[in-house]
């Protein structure tokens, strides 16, 4: 025979890989569906949520990215949103990518009499500390209060 016996005996022992693989390939499905199944199915049902509970006067983000306020639900399936004074189109529900809270009405005085960002020596709006603010403090380039 031109096979050595050491060859046919590891070749022949392949017995127990079956159930390792049957074990690897559950092992392998459980984490697909916990990375990307359930999240997916997840997001879908809380979108479907959001879409159901749609009523007038909600502002709305499309999937094309056009920012709106719905003035009326035609249908199941269908809704008018407002995208520009006097300007509405009409929009798939399921077309509909978030939701935008309802604006607050703002508190344009503060106690005292002015507005809470204003300073009070020269009567102009402070710095709010964006990104220009926070560079420069962190540089030391500008004046310090």
């Amino acid at each position: 025979m031109l096979i050595s016996p050491a060859y046919a005996q590891a070749a022949a022992g392949g017995g127990g890989t079956d159930f390792s693989f049957l074990i690897m390939m559950v092992l392998l499905f459980m984490v697909f569906y916990f990375l990307l199944i359930r999240p997916q199915q997840k997001k879908m049902k809380l979108h479907k949520g959001m879409v159901e509970n749609l009523k007038r006067g909600d502002k709305v983000v499309t999937q094309g990215g056009i920012y709106g306020t719905v003035t009326k639900v035609v249908s199941d399936a269908e809704l008018q949103v407002e995208i520009a004074e006097g300007v509405r189109i009409r929009v798939v529900k399921g077309t509909i990518s978030e939701v935008l809270s309802k604006p607050e009405p703002a508190k344009a005085k503060a106690a005292g009499g002015k507005a809470a960002n204003d300073d009070a020596k020269s009567g102009t709006i402070k710095e709010t500390g964006g990104v220009g603010g926070m560079v420069s403090k962190l540089l030391g380039v500008g004046k310090k209060d």
